[in-house]
């Protein structure tokens, strides 16, 4: 026993000896870099917001007049045709009011005829000079007084027999109920405004989105553009809208300034609710099979040694060139300057020697993760660029541009 745990042991040390020989020294004072790929492919330039989904026409049906609701022929999600009967609310004291104003008019009518009656009486008498002028034009005034309170009685009938007919509810569109404010049995009461007894949406196979978009991205917003949203009940799923409008009133909310984007979408399958949260992209630039070098390759900053070696690296391509191309260089043999301004970026690559270039490139649309190359001489689809690297904390050798471990040339 002691035997085989004497060998395993044996065994175990040399591999370690081994290990180190062919990968720790090789390592020392070497870059161990990472690299990602330049691609090809489509570039999407998005800008996310949130908003609430709601149907396109909601109306909510209230009440002009007050009292106890009696009657409710509707509920929560009922289908609704215009001009249906929704509920009736008590109609007692509405009917009184309806025979206590034709009441009121049959007797202002009466007072009207007598007092007509009396002034065509006095109209022959005045004319014979039986009676005085005086007494003329008070029979004239009589009935003028009679007949404007005739029509003051009419119009009060006309009023009870509106607000009895108030009293029943009708739906003014056609749709579903997705909201009922009360119960069979409840009192309401019409002030000043009208309570809401129910919400209708009049479609709901087609819904809209009002999404909070910051001041600093709203410029990029228009009308006509397309959108992708999700909701969080479906959150594999990928639906489809446009912007109809980009409403100018700005709201304030912990200092951010936001503006209000309708959007419009189609829910033919129903299967979008009102009051849904929905995350929105805004897809501002879209680009199609364009070259894409990854931002990590853009972020990557050597070491002042491997500027050096880089440095060399290029002098010495500088001086094996024709001298009708080296004449273009003159005599400066630095790196270019102002190359990280604006739109012009720098990458690395490892080239065949094993050696570190940098390539200027021209970059456009930026999705935060990819960004487009608009020009470059060297960068080509499925080369290899510098994203990162480490270098061992031991002395420095002088081949430090090179792998650490061998493996393929990247493409050039």
């Amino acid at each position: 026993m002691k035997l085989k745990i004497i060998i395993i042991t044996t065994i175990i040390i040399g591999l370690i000896i081994l290990m180190y020989l062919l990968f720790g020294g090789a390592s020392q004072g070497k870059k161990n870099f990472t690299f990602a790929e330049v691609t090809r492919g489509n570039l999407n330039v998005i800008i996310t917001s949130s908003g609430t989904l709601e149907a396109t026409s909601t109306v909510d049906v209230g009440t002009q007049v007050s009292g106890k609701i009696t009657k409710i022929y509707v509920d929560f999600n009922s289908e609704v045709k215009k001009g249906q009967l929704l509920a009736v609310i008590d109609t007692v004291n509405l009917v009184a009011e309806v025979r206590d104003a034709q009441a009121s008019l049959a007797k202002a009518k009466a007072e009207y005829d007598q007092k007509a009656s009396v002034h065509e009486r006095n109209k022959k008498l005045y004319e014979k000079k039986f009676i005085s002028e005086v007494d003329y034009i008070q029979s004239q005034t009589d009935v003028e007084s009679t007949y404007a309170s005739l029509k003051s009685a009419e119009y009060a009938l006309e009023k009870a027999r509106t607000n009895l007919d108030y009293a029943y509810i009708y739906t003014p569109i056609a749709g579903k109920i997705i909201n009922r404010s009360v119960e069979q049995g409840q009192t309401v009461a019409a002030s000043l405004s009208a309570p809401t007894l129910f919400t209708i949406a009049e479609d709901l196979s087609s819904m809209r989105i009002l999404a909070n978009v910051d001041e600093s991205d709203i410029g990029q917003i228009k009308e006509g553009q397309k959108v992708n949203f999700s909701v969080q009940t479906f959150p594999d799923r990928e639906f489809n809208g446009v912007v109809t409008q980009i409403r100018l009133q700005a709201t304030t909310s912990s200092n951010v300034v936001n503006y209000t984007v309708v959007i419009h979408a189609d829910n033919k399958d129903r299967v979008l609710l009102p009051g849904m949260t929905a995350t929105v992209d805004f897809y501002v630039n879209h680009k199609e099979n364009i070259l894409l070098v990854p931002n990590t390759a853009l972020r990557f900053e050597p070491s002042e040694g491997l500027l050096k070696d880089i440095n060399t690296n290029m002098k010495e391509d500088i001086a094996n060139m024709p001298d009708s191309i080296k004449i273009k260089f003159g005599n400066s043999h630095a790196l270019p300057t102002g190359i990280g301004s604006g739109n012009m970026e720098k990458v690395y690559y490892v080239d065949r020697n094993g050696k570190v270039k940098i390539v200027p490139i021209v970059t456009g649309l930026n999705d935060g993760k990819n960004s487009e190359i608009i020009m470059s001489r060297d960068l080509k689809e499925g080369m290899k660029v510098i994203t990162g690297s480490q270098e061992s904390s031991s002395s420095t050798d002088k081949k430090s541009n090179t792998l650490s471990q061998p493996g393929p040339p990247p493409m050039m």
